[in-house]
C-alpha cells in the first residue's frame, strides 16, 4: 500500500480572528499535523472589482493528499471568510523522519484519533 502523500496547504487569517484557536481546532481535528502561524503580513488583492489591502496571518499547514478534503471542510466551517484562501503544493521532498511524523499525526476522517507526538527537536 502506498504511504499518503505529504503536502503543505497555505491558509490566510484575519488578524482579529482567533488564530490559534483556528489552528488548534485543525490539529484536535486530525486534519492536520503542524500549522506554523507567521507574523502578521500585508496582503493586496482584488476582490469584486477593487483593489483592496488587508492585514493577516499566514498559516502554513502540514498534512496529507489523504486528509485535504477533511482539512478543506474544517476550514469551511471555521474560517470566517466567504472564500478563504487554501492552496494545495506539493511536496517534493523531505526529512524522511519528518515526513512519517506528518502521515502518522493526521488521520483519515473517523479511521482513529491522532496522538500527542511531535518530531524530536533536540530541545529539552
Amino acid at each position: 500500500m502506498d504511504q499518503p502523500e505529504p503536502v503543505v496547504i497555505l491558509i490566510t487569517f484575519p488578524t482579529d480572528g482567533d488564530v490559534t484557536a483556528f489552528a488548534r481546532a485543525l490539529v484536535a481535528d486530525g486534519a492536520a499535523a503542524c500549522v506554523t502561524v507567521l507574523p502578521e503580513v500585508e496582503s493586496v488583492y482584488r476582490w469584486e472589482g477593487a483593489i483592496e489591502q488587508a492585514r493577516e496571518r499566514q498559516l502554513i499547514v502540514k498534512t496529507t493528499r489523504d486528509t485535504v478534503d477533511l482539512l478543506r471542510r474544517r476550514v469551511g466551517a471555521l474560517h470566517p471568510y466567504d472564500t478563504p484562501e487554501f492552496l494545495v503544493l506539493r511536496v517534493a521532498g523531505g526529512e524522511e523522519r519528518y515526513l512519517a511524523w506528518i502521515r502518522d499525526a493526521v488521520r483519515a476522517e473517523g479511521t482513529r484519533e491522532t496522538g500527542d507526538r511531535r518530531p524530536e527537536t533536540g530541545k529539552s
